[in-house]
């Protein structure tokens, strides 16, 4: 199985912390440091110092680090324009020689979008609004070179764009598509995704949209083995049950609750519950470190 970090920097982290915990990713032998897309906290902690940018910090990582990738769960459709968007990643995964995979959704936490003037869509606009911006970003990045890219749509008009800069992986940076929304978020993993993710799920939820995903994929002709499957869970492991308490306190997060629907536990503990994911198919998974 694939072991991946991923953080929640809203939830109080500065760009110094970042840094840190993606080199110890790196150190530690796993595969990828990601970072959520949010601009406010949730829950009860401060914040402090504030949000960082996502795709401003991957620029920095990019080169601060050598072999892990780099990404996001989940970049909002609500916060960028798909034109600025494509050139963003683009840039950065050339900044880091190749090693960015976007993760993007339509987008969910309307007080964010209100404590930053961001327009929140009604949630049938905002999936309007990713799918667009999928096939704007796809289209751009596998444009030729000295070709031109020209698309309208309801929410986005492009006019003879050059499509540039290029990634530097071929037909553009991998992307993840996530939820549990029976429909259309099959429908457009099927579509665009190179991974599907279910965060913070349960493993009978992960196998029914799995195969909702898999649904998609047969109704256009795709094979769904061409999908990488993963799961995003809170990790939370210690070396005794003392530990395990003490850290699961500092999240705000009960032990009991953590060991059903996390990774919670000692280091055979954490090898076990990552056994059952890997029994359900999952060949992927998240680790969220909420206290990096």
């Amino acid at each position: 199985m694939d072991l991946r970090i991923f953080t929640e920097p809203q939830q109080g982290a500065s760009y110094d912390t970042l840094l840190a915990a993606a080199q110890a990713t790196e150190a530690a032998g796993f595969s990828a440091f990601f970072r959520s897309d949010h601009y406010l906290k949730m829950g009860d902690v401060s914040g402090e110092p504030g949000p960082t940018d996502a795709w401003v910090t991957l620029g920095a990582l990019a080169r601060e680090t050598d072999t892990i990738r780099l990404g996001t769960l989940m970049t909002a459709a609500t916060f960028r324009h798909p034109g600025p968007l494509a050139i963003q990643v683009a840039q950065v995964d050339q900044m880091s020689g190749g090693r960015i995979d976007l993760g993007i959704g339509t987008g969910w936490f309307e007080e964010e979008h209100r404590a930053y003037g961001l327009d929140f869509p009604s949630l049938g606009d905002r999936f309007a609004i990713l799918e667009e911006q999928l096939e704007v970003v796809q289209g751009l990045w596998t444009t030729a070179t000295g070709d031109t890219f020209s698309y309208e749509g309801e929410h986005y008009t492009f006019v003879d764009s050059p499509a540039l800069p290029k990634p530097v992986q071929a037909g553009g940076p991998p992307i993840l598509i996530g939820g549990y929304g029976a429909v259309k978020t099959p429908r457009l993993a099927a579509r665009f995704a190179s991974e599907f993710n279910l965060p913070f799920g349960s493993t009978d939820a992960f196998t029914a949209q799995v195969d909702r995903v898999a649904q998609a994929c047969a109704a256009i002709g795709r094979d769904p083995a061409e999908i990488t499957y993963s799961a995003a869970l809170v990790v939370c492991v210690g070396e005794n049950d003392a530990d395990i308490a003490r850290r699961a306190e500092v999240i705000g997060r009960d032990v009991d609750e953590l060991r059903v629907n996390g990774v919670c536990g000692t280091p055979d503990d954490a090898v076990a519950a990552l056994q059952r994911w890997a029994d359900a198919g999952a060949r992927r998974v998240y680790l969220q470190v909420l206290d990096p």
